[in-house]
């Protein structure tokens, strides 16, 4: 099984950013983690800040790989054109958040991926991640 992590905006920044609501991990340590407890699983991530870059590694990995997990971050609620490349692959995609986002500000409750993607998981800190990655091997 082939997985991607594809992560948004400001998630660079995880173990330093906000650690009352992202925790203190970097997502690194987190990553080096999950490959360890998923080792027959080709897992690998890609982090830009970049929205148009985002897409392009949706069209890059989007016809390749089993499943595409997908924190868009702060575009999640914005960006219709990452919506559009979620559309137009055929690799399932996984809407992640590591914090509740229907716990916080109005304007994070509405999400424009997820009426695009096979499901959505939020709230859960880091570990929001482990419970895609799971989801991929229930088929």
């Amino acid at each position: 099984m082939k997985l991607i992590i594809i992560n948004g905006p400001n998630l660079n920044l995880l173990g330093t950013r906000e650690t009352d609501v992202y925790g203190s991990q970097t997502f690194d340590e987190y990553f080096s983690s999950l490959k360890t407890k998923f080792p027959s699983i080709e897992l690998t991530n890609y982090q830009s800040n970049v929205e148009g870059e985002l897409i392009n590694k949706i069209h890059e990995t989007g016809f390749d790989h089993n499943g595409i997990i997908l924190n868009a971050g702060g575009y999640t609620h914005t960006s219709v054109a990452l919506r559009d490349a979620i559309a137009s692959v055929k690799t399932p995609v996984i809407e992640v958040h590591i914090s509740n986002i229907f716990a916080r500000e109005e304007f994070r409750h509405v999400s424009l991926i997820a009426p695009k993607c096979k499901g959505s998981i939020s709230g859960f800190g880091l570990d929001s991640y482990r419970l895609a990655v799971e989801s991929f091997l229930c088929k």
